[in-house]
């Protein structure tokens, strides 16, 4: 009987250890996480959209865009691609799951950027061209260089 006992408080503590511990991972996301989750699943979309013979086409009309939701200019970078995906000039480019599924995220991280998280947002650098190129060009504010030429 006390075996019996024992799996039963076993199998229990088991359920409620396990429980507690999913209920631990269930919080919600900030604002700054979501947009840095949803920036990287633009890009992985993008990146898909570019590599499918389904869509490549399609793609090829795109711009070239490296999101980094800590450059200032990432706004009017979205706002630009929504364009093009909005006024796409082939009609089946417009309907493909892929491509409504990139214009639909990229829809959500310019709303969450530019009015959920507006005030939450740090921006680290202001370089436009970095998000076309995807080369980040380090800025040094005076302080910088003038620490970097004592260390010289």
């Amino acid at each position: 009987m006390s075996s019996a006992r024992a799996r039963c408080f076993f199998i229990f503590f088991v359920l409620v250890f396990w429980s507690v511990v999913r209920v631990g991972k269930c919080t919600p996301p900030t604002c700054y996480s979501r947009a840095l989750q949803l920036s990287k699943e633009i890009m992985d979309v993008l990146e898909k959209t570019h590599r499918s013979p389904r869509t490549n086409e399609c793609a090829k009309i795109f711009p070239k865009m490296f999101l980094d939701v800590h450059n200032s200019c990432v706004t009017a970078k979205l706002r630009d691609f929504l364009y093009v995906l909005e006024n796409l000039p082939v009609e089946h480019c417009r309907v493909r799951p892929r491509i409504v599924s990139l214009k639909r995220k990229i829809q959500t991280l310019y709303y969450i950027i530019g009015r959920v998280c507006y005030r939450d947002m740090v921006y680290l650098t202001n370089d436009c061209e970095a998000l076309d190129t995807g080369i980040k060009h380090p800025h040094y504010t005076e302080y910088t260089l003038q620490l970097l030429e004592e260390t010289s």
